[in-house]
């Protein structure tokens, strides 16, 4: 373990351990002395983060956008650099964008996507508690979209965004202004996350790993409704819906920080594993 980290501690009596979905002691986010040190694993992490975007083909072009908050300077927080691939991305390539929407450090190409700036600093900005923000023009998040809904809950994975999932009902355009940003956080509220109407999914969490496992979840979970409305439809009937109740009660063990955390864990380590140290540099 570097210096300046302690040890990943270990749960006993909250998270996963009381949703009675664990028994023995489970893995936990490293804790930091350091700021310094933070920002440089949460640099890594996000880097990470966008392989393994990529990889998922969350990639559509230049469209697309993962922020983390920096530990040094909360008001910042740091962006891929625009254009750059993220197949390619490495923690020394993010920028380090401010409340004005100025670079002020980061790699070589300090290029900013202006609506990543809008959409996630207003984000940021309304909710303290979240350390990261996704949006993608995902496929099939893309392709729900445009229905004008939101998710029914129909599976236990539907379950991870119960009463937790907004639906932002307008479409403004390529974000370019303050003001759809901040209508987009509005309409976000306390939830982790949102389907914005023609447009795609935004997804936020406390970690950089439970900002890309819930978007993740989201994604084949419209893939999932698409599929299933259009089987029940075409035998002339609908799907079934979980119950309030068993929905509630999956939530508590499925949709929470800890358990996006730690269900995100895995991908992250199989990213690690695939790529090596280069995305560190």
């Amino acid at each position: 373990m570097s210096p300046g980290v302690t040890e990943p501690e270990k749960i006993r009596d909250t998270d996963l351990k009381t949703t009675g979905v664990a028994k023995g002691s489970v893995p936990h986010p490293p804790k930091f002395d350091d700021p310094y040190q933070e920002r440089q694993y949460l640099k890594e992490r996000l880097a990470l983060g966008f392989r393994i975007f990529a990889k998922n083909g969350f990639d559509e072009g230049v469209a697309g956008h993962i922020t983390v908050r920096d530990p040094v300077d909360p008001t910042t927080f740091w962006v891929n650099p625009f254009g750059v691939a993220w197949p390619l991305l490495r923690a020394s390539d993010l920028i380090r964008v401010d409340s004005h929407g100025e670079i002020i450090d980061g790699g070589p190409v300090r290029l900013l996507n202006v609506a990543a700036y809008m959409i996630h600093h207003a984000v940021h900005d309304a909710r303290p508690d979240v350390n990261a923000v996704a949006h993608s023009h995902s496929k099939y998040g893309r392709a729900f979209s445009t229905l004008g809904r939101n998710l029914d809950i129909i599976s236990q994975d539907a379950c991870t965004f119960y009463n937790d999932l907004a639906h932002y009902d307008q479409f403004g355009g390529i974000v370019l202004g303050p003001q759809e940003g901040i209508n987009i956080a509005k309409a976000l509220g306390q939830k982790k996350a949102a389907i914005l109407a023609n447009h795609g999914l935004l997804t936020c969490g406390g970690s950089v790993e439970s900002c890309v496992r819930w978007f993740m979840s989201l994604e084949v979970c419209c893939e999932s409704q698409l599929l299933a409305d259009a089987a029940a439809a075409g035998r002339g009937g609908e799907t079934v819906k979980v119950s309030d109740e068993e929905a509630a009660f999956t939530f508590q063990s499925i949709g929470h920080e800890m358990a996006g955390w730690f269900s995100a864990k895995p991908v992250f380590d199989m990213m690690e594993h695939e790529v090596g140290v280069e995305y560190k540099m």
